[in-house]
Protein backbone atom coordinates (compact mmCIF):
# COMPACT_ATOMS: atom_id res chain seq x y z
CA UNK A 1 0.00 0.00 0.00
CA UNK A 2 1.21 3.48 -0.92
CA UNK A 3 0.13 6.99 0.31
CA UNK A 4 1.05 9.39 -2.34
CA UNK A 5 0.60 13.66 -1.91
CA UNK A 6 1.29 15.50 -4.93
CA UNK A 7 1.81 19.32 -4.23
CA UNK A 8 -0.21 19.63 -1.23
CA UNK A 9 -1.49 22.99 -0.73
CA UNK A 10 -3.25 24.35 1.52
CA UNK A 11 -4.19 28.06 2.54
CA UNK A 12 -5.55 30.27 5.40
CA UNK A 13 -7.23 33.27 4.63
CA UNK A 14 -4.54 33.78 2.06
CA UNK A 15 -1.40 32.20 3.83
CA UNK A 16 0.32 29.32 2.50
CA UNK A 17 0.17 26.99 5.25
CA UNK A 18 1.66 24.14 2.66
CA UNK A 19 3.24 24.89 -0.49
CA UNK A 20 3.27 22.16 -3.41
CA UNK A 21 4.41 19.40 -0.58
CA UNK A 22 5.27 16.24 -2.29
CA UNK A 23 5.95 13.37 -0.27
CA UNK A 24 5.21 9.25 -0.24
CA UNK A 25 4.58 6.98 2.45
CA UNK A 26 4.53 3.34 2.06
CA UNK A 27 2.50 0.58 3.85
CA UNK A 28 4.72 -1.00 6.84
CA UNK A 29 6.98 1.99 7.55
CA UNK A 30 6.24 5.04 10.18
CA UNK A 31 6.87 8.42 8.60
CA UNK A 32 7.07 10.83 11.20
CA UNK A 33 6.35 14.79 9.91
CA UNK A 34 8.56 17.05 11.82
CA UNK A 35 9.45 21.06 12.01
CA UNK A 36 8.81 23.89 14.02
CA UNK A 37 5.41 25.16 14.81
CA UNK A 38 3.59 26.85 12.13
CA UNK A 39 5.19 24.11 9.46
CA UNK A 40 2.06 23.04 8.23
CA UNK A 41 2.73 18.80 9.83
CA UNK A 42 -1.00 19.03 11.43
CA UNK A 43 -2.45 21.14 7.88
CA UNK A 44 -0.94 17.96 5.93
CA UNK A 45 -2.55 15.12 8.16
CA UNK A 46 -5.71 16.94 8.00
CA UNK A 47 -5.92 17.26 4.37
CA UNK A 48 -4.59 13.60 3.98
CA UNK A 49 -7.87 12.83 6.34
CA UNK A 50 -9.98 14.68 3.33
CA UNK A 51 -10.87 17.33 6.46
CA UNK A 52 -9.61 20.12 4.96
CA UNK A 53 -9.40 21.66 1.69
CA UNK A 54 -6.03 21.72 -0.28
CA UNK A 55 -4.98 21.93 -3.73
CA UNK A 56 -3.14 19.07 -5.63
CA UNK A 57 -3.74 15.31 -5.13
CA UNK A 58 -3.79 12.49 -2.53
CA UNK A 59 -4.12 8.71 -3.39
CA UNK A 60 -4.22 6.31 -1.58
CA UNK A 61 -3.11 3.00 -3.59
CA UNK A 62 -3.53 -0.56 -2.82
CA UNK A 63 -6.24 -0.32 0.29
CA UNK A 64 -7.93 -3.62 1.23
CA UNK A 65 -9.03 -2.88 4.69
CA UNK A 66 -10.39 0.13 6.54
CA UNK A 67 -10.75 3.83 6.69
CA UNK A 68 -8.33 6.69 7.35
CA UNK A 69 -8.13 6.95 10.91
CA UNK A 70 -7.10 10.45 12.65
CA UNK A 71 -6.08 11.37 15.76
CA UNK A 72 -6.08 15.18 15.98
CA UNK A 73 -4.38 17.08 18.63
CA UNK A 74 -7.83 18.39 20.03
CA UNK A 75 -10.01 15.16 20.36
CA UNK A 76 -13.02 16.99 21.82
CA UNK A 77 -13.57 14.03 24.11
CA UNK A 78 -17.16 13.84 25.67
CA UNK A 79 -16.34 13.49 29.67
CA UNK A 80 -20.20 11.62 30.14
CA UNK A 81 -19.17 8.93 28.12
CA UNK A 82 -17.21 5.81 29.60
CA UNK A 83 -13.87 4.31 28.01
CA UNK A 84 -15.37 0.96 26.39
CA UNK A 85 -18.35 3.75 24.94
CA UNK A 86 -15.87 5.94 23.64
CA UNK A 87 -13.61 3.26 21.81
CA UNK A 88 -17.14 1.63 20.88
CA UNK A 89 -17.81 5.05 18.59
CA UNK A 90 -14.34 4.16 16.29
CA UNK A 91 -16.72 0.96 15.10
CA UNK A 92 -20.25 3.37 14.84
CA UNK A 93 -20.21 2.47 10.90
CA UNK A 94 -20.62 -1.29 11.90
CA UNK A 95 -23.05 -0.89 14.62
CA UNK A 96 -26.50 0.11 14.82
CA UNK A 97 -28.52 0.12 17.98
CA UNK A 98 -27.39 -2.83 19.88
CA UNK A 99 -23.65 -3.87 20.26
CA UNK A 100 -22.70 -7.24 19.12
CA UNK A 101 -20.39 -9.13 21.08
CA UNK A 102 -17.85 -9.11 17.97
CA UNK A 103 -17.73 -5.31 18.65
CA UNK A 104 -17.48 -5.21 22.32
CA UNK A 105 -14.76 -8.02 22.13
CA UNK A 106 -12.74 -5.22 19.37
CA UNK A 107 -12.93 -2.73 21.93
CA UNK A 108 -11.70 -4.33 24.45
CA UNK A 109 -8.31 -5.92 22.23
CA UNK A 110 -7.91 -2.36 21.66
CA UNK A 111 -7.66 -1.10 24.66
CA UNK A 112 -5.98 -4.27 25.86
CA UNK A 113 -2.89 -3.67 23.01
CA UNK A 114 -2.62 -0.05 24.69
CA UNK A 115 -2.38 -1.24 28.30
CA UNK A 116 -5.55 0.30 29.36
CA UNK A 117 -8.11 -2.12 29.53
CA UNK A 118 -8.63 -1.66 33.35
CA UNK A 119 -9.53 1.74 32.83
CA UNK A 120 -13.02 0.55 30.11
CA UNK A 121 -15.52 1.39 32.57
CA UNK A 122 -13.84 4.69 33.97
CA UNK A 123 -15.53 8.22 32.85
CA UNK A 124 -13.23 10.15 30.24
CA UNK A 125 -13.63 12.81 32.68
CA UNK A 126 -11.80 11.02 35.80
CA UNK A 127 -9.02 10.48 33.14
CA UNK A 128 -5.77 12.01 33.16
CA UNK A 129 -5.08 13.58 29.82
CA UNK A 130 -2.42 11.17 28.99
CA UNK A 131 -5.13 8.62 29.98
CA UNK A 132 -7.56 10.45 27.31
CA UNK A 133 -5.25 10.28 24.69
CA UNK A 134 -4.62 6.92 24.51
CA UNK A 135 -8.20 5.97 25.02
CA UNK A 136 -8.83 8.25 21.79
CA UNK A 137 -5.98 6.04 19.89
CA UNK A 138 -7.79 3.10 20.93
CA UNK A 139 -10.94 4.06 19.54
CA UNK A 140 -9.09 5.14 15.94
CA UNK A 141 -7.98 1.91 16.31
CA UNK A 142 -10.72 -0.06 16.96
CA UNK A 143 -12.00 0.97 13.60
CA UNK A 144 -8.96 -0.88 11.52
CA UNK A 145 -8.18 1.93 9.37
CA UNK A 146 -5.67 1.10 6.37
CA UNK A 147 -3.71 4.91 6.64
CA UNK A 148 -3.37 5.91 10.21
CA UNK A 149 -2.61 9.77 10.96
CA UNK A 150 -1.53 10.90 14.62
CA UNK A 151 -0.80 14.51 15.33
CA UNK A 152 1.31 15.09 18.61
CA UNK A 153 0.29 11.81 20.38
CA UNK A 154 2.38 11.83 23.06
CA UNK A 155 2.13 15.67 23.70
CA UNK A 156 0.76 14.38 27.06
CA UNK A 157 2.39 11.34 28.16
CA UNK A 158 4.85 10.60 30.27
CA UNK A 159 8.03 8.76 28.90
CA UNK A 160 7.37 5.57 29.47
CA UNK A 161 3.83 6.02 27.87
CA UNK A 162 5.71 7.95 24.89
CA UNK A 163 7.89 4.92 24.46
CA UNK A 164 5.00 2.22 24.71
CA UNK A 165 3.23 3.90 22.65
CA UNK A 166 5.12 4.93 19.96
CA UNK A 167 6.96 1.20 20.20
CA UNK A 168 3.17 0.00 19.81
CA UNK A 169 2.45 2.08 16.84
CA UNK A 170 5.96 0.98 15.23
CA UNK A 171 4.54 -2.58 15.59
CA UNK A 172 1.10 -2.37 14.70
CA UNK A 173 2.31 -0.67 11.16
CA UNK A 174 4.67 -3.26 10.39
CA UNK A 175 2.59 -6.11 11.12
CA UNK A 176 -0.28 -4.97 9.59
CA UNK A 177 1.26 -2.76 6.96
CA UNK A 178 -0.28 0.27 7.62
CA UNK A 179 0.64 3.51 5.94
CA UNK A 180 1.47 5.17 9.65
CA UNK A 181 2.20 9.66 9.31
CA UNK A 182 3.16 10.97 12.84
CA UNK A 183 3.21 14.72 13.68
CA UNK A 184 5.77 14.83 16.04
CA UNK A 185 8.14 17.74 17.95
CA UNK A 186 10.51 15.14 19.89
CA UNK A 187 13.17 14.82 17.47
CA UNK A 188 14.76 11.95 19.58
CA UNK A 189 11.17 9.90 19.34
CA UNK A 190 11.05 10.63 15.83
CA UNK A 191 14.73 9.16 15.23
CA UNK A 192 14.18 6.05 17.27
CA UNK A 193 10.89 5.51 16.36
CA UNK A 194 10.47 6.19 12.57
CA UNK A 195 11.64 4.82 9.31
CA UNK A 196 11.63 7.82 7.29
CA UNK A 197 11.39 11.86 8.68
CA UNK A 198 9.39 14.63 6.49
CA UNK A 199 10.74 17.92 7.78
CA UNK A 200 8.72 20.20 6.95
CA UNK A 201 9.46 24.22 7.49
CA UNK A 202 7.33 27.64 6.31
CA UNK A 203 4.77 24.99 4.62
CA UNK A 204 7.70 23.36 2.40
CA UNK A 205 9.01 19.79 2.29
CA UNK A 206 12.90 20.99 3.28
CA UNK A 207 14.07 17.03 3.50
CA UNK A 208 12.76 13.25 3.58
CA UNK A 209 14.46 10.32 4.21
CA UNK A 210 16.02 8.21 6.62
CA UNK A 211 16.41 9.79 10.31
CA UNK A 212 20.31 10.03 9.67
CA UNK A 213 19.79 11.31 6.52
CA UNK A 214 17.35 14.33 7.84
CA UNK A 215 18.58 14.97 11.13
CA UNK A 216 21.51 16.64 10.80
CA UNK A 217 23.05 19.47 12.26
CA UNK A 218 23.09 22.08 9.42
CA UNK A 219 19.30 20.75 8.78
CA UNK A 220 17.97 21.34 12.37
CA UNK A 221 19.67 24.64 12.26
CA UNK A 222 17.86 25.72 8.85
CA UNK A 223 14.99 24.47 9.88
CA UNK A 224 14.58 25.43 13.96
CA UNK A 225 17.25 28.15 14.16
CA UNK A 226 18.99 26.09 16.75
CA UNK A 227 22.91 24.52 17.32
CA UNK A 228 22.37 21.05 18.23
CA UNK A 229 24.73 17.91 18.43
CA UNK A 230 23.95 15.22 16.91
CA UNK A 231 25.62 12.16 17.62
CA UNK A 232 24.86 8.19 17.64
CA UNK A 233 23.26 6.60 20.61
CA UNK A 234 24.19 3.81 22.63
CA UNK A 235 22.17 1.55 20.95
CA UNK A 236 22.91 3.04 17.20
CA UNK A 237 20.49 5.52 17.09
CA UNK A 238 20.53 9.02 15.97
CA UNK A 239 20.62 11.45 18.97
CA UNK A 240 19.84 14.92 19.49
CA UNK A 241 20.91 17.27 21.60
CA UNK A 242 20.13 20.62 21.60
CA UNK A 243 23.12 23.42 22.54
CA UNK A 244 22.22 27.04 22.25
CA UNK A 245 19.34 29.02 20.06
CA UNK A 246 20.63 31.06 16.71
CA UNK A 247 20.34 34.38 17.05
Amino acid sequence: MRLTVVDLSVRYRGHAALDAVALEARGGEVLALIGPNGAGKSSLLRAVAGLQRHGGTVRIDGATTGPVGFLPQDHGARAALTVMETVLLGRRRALGWRVPEAELARAADALRRLGIAKLAGRLLGELSGGQRQMVMLAQVLAAEPAVLLLDEPTSALDIRHVLSLLTLVRELTAASGLVTLVAIHDLNAAARFADRVALLKDGRLLAEGAPREVLTEARIAEAYGVAAHVHAAPDGHVAISPCRAID
